[in-house]
């Protein structure tokens, strides 16, 4: 295929796109930049598997939204729960089913009895829900909470207010013991 002379001497190549057949400057595979991008633009319509709705088709029968929550969000959630409890996603599942103090099951948290974030035996863990964890974190709510997990039958003399309630003691305390300079 002869080129063309260019009108600009910016301009790429001019060829006969092999797709629409008019003299364009070349892109690739021997088609203008409107005719190759035509190409990846159309997505076939389908009805998501999972929500129903009818949408472009992304991977394995999903729309883009679904297969981003089904298939990244597990491997982003597993990553999380090894890096930061190092323990599986199923036990943490499993941990998190329903709060144990208030039977809560939307939105239940990890809690560590002992309060030691490195202490992963499953003895030590309990799911709590957000409530309730704020609940056992504060000291005016504390004892509360650790009586409802001792009739529960979890081991209550391994649970303490946490070190923020201590650190914010501490805190208190050395703001009290400034002098104040006139």
């Amino acid at each position: 295929m002869p080129d063309h002379p260019k009108s600009n001497p910016n301009q790429g190549r001019i060829v006969k796109c092999t797709n629409c057949k008019e003299l364009q400057e070349h892109h690739a595979k021997g088609m203008c930049a409107k005719c190759y991008k035509k190409q990846w633009v159309s997505k076939q319509i389908i009805t998501c598997e999972e929500c129903k709705r009818t949408k472009p088709h992304h991977s394995k029968g999903l729309c883009d939204s679904c297969y981003g929550r089904i298939h990244k969000y597990d491997t982003i959630k597993r990553y999380n729960i090894r890096k930061y409890y190092n323990i599986s996603l199923e036990l943490y599942r499993q941990i998190t089913i329903k709060c144990v103090s208030c039977l809560f099951a939307k939105i239940v948290e990890l809690h560590h009895l002992d309060g030691d974030k490195k202490n992963n035996n499953t003895n030590n863990l309990v799911g709590l829900c957000p409530n309730c964890h704020k609940m056992i974190h504060t000291f005016k709510y504390y004892e509360e909470i650790k009586s409802i997990l001792g009739k529960k039958g979890f081991p209550t003399e391994k649970i303490h207010p946490s070190s923020y309630v201590k650190a914010r003691k501490k805190k208190n305390i050395a703001k009290t013991e400034i002098p104040i300079e006139s």
